[in-house]
């Protein structure tokens, strides 16, 4: 048996797989589904979520967050936007973290560092995303 896996955006459809297990970046910590897991919803922070699919992991980057549902083995997300780890320029994101820290750093006003830290989060999970596609061909 396996998992069937959807990812909805404000887009639409954007992507649906078989997997045999799911990572989910859950507002309480990570999260892991595999077939037979109870009806749950829990919200997603922004993230990474990977799925096991023939053996191999495919990391998707979920940005903004959103909800996850979990019910008779169909495993379906609602974010604002996804990105696959795989569609990723590690140098591209890599540059875009270091500058976003620098950033961080010179903030000023509080207003400054909150806008800049949410940037940097999802930054991290790009980056995060396609060095685990990089460190995994």
């Amino acid at each position: 048996m396996s998992l069937k896996v959807k990812i909805l955006t404000v887009d639409g459809p954007f992507w649906e797989a078989s997997a045999e297990e799911v990572i989910l970046p859950s507002t309480t910590g990570q999260l892991g589904v595999l077939t037979g897991h109870i009806h749950l919803l829990t919200g997603l922070d922004t993230g990474v979520m990977r799925a096991k699919i023939d053996k191999k992991w495919v990391p998707i980057v979920l940005l903004n967050g959103g909800f996850a549902e979990i019910v008779k083995d169909v495993v379906k997300i609602t974010t604002y936007i996804a990105i696959e780890g795989s569609k990723l320029n590690r140098e591209e994101v890599e540059k875009e973290m270091e500058e976003l820290t620098v950033r961080f750093n010179n903030a000023v006003t509080a207003q400054d560092k909150i806008d800049t830290t949410l940037k940097l989060q999802r930054a991290r999970a790009k980056v995060q995303a396609a060095r685990f596609v990089s460190n995994n061909p």
